[in-house]
């Protein structure tokens, strides 16, 4: 089965930028960010399809980013510009076979264990 594991999370202070990273032990056709802040419920953040076609929240859109480096199958989001508001644990997401990126929690069958990222 294949396996995700996050890093890179921590304490960044408004307008920050931060990087995180998510190493997959096995091939994985789409990938995605989720992110669940406090008191809220979990949210996509950004996804890349197979094809290299991206998606993005409206609410990260110009600040942040969703690279993947398919020899190495690790997915990494770019953040930049932070905001309080994207303060929230960080879940990197597979759904198996599918090929594009679907912005719904149940969708994804495969989570890592999380990140936290918070901006003060």
């Amino acid at each position: 089965d294949v396996q995700l594991v996050e890093s890179g999370g921590g304490l960044v202070q408004t307008a920050g930028s931060l990087r995180l990273s998510c190493a997959a032990s096995g091939v994985t056709p789409c990938m995605a960010w989720f992110r669940q802040a406090p008191g809220k419920e979990r949210e996509g953040v950004a996804g890349i399809d197979s094809d290299g076609g991206t998606s993005y929240a409206d609410s990260v859109k110009g600040r942040f980013t969703i690279p993947k480096d398919n020899a190495k199958n690790t997915l990494f989001l770019h953040m930049n510009s932070l905001k309080t508001e994207d303060t929230a644990m960080y879940y990197c997401v597979q759904r198996g076979a599918y090929t594009d990126y679907d912005p719904r929690t149940y969708a994804y069958t495969l989570w890592g264990q999380g990140t936290q990222v918070t901006v003060s």
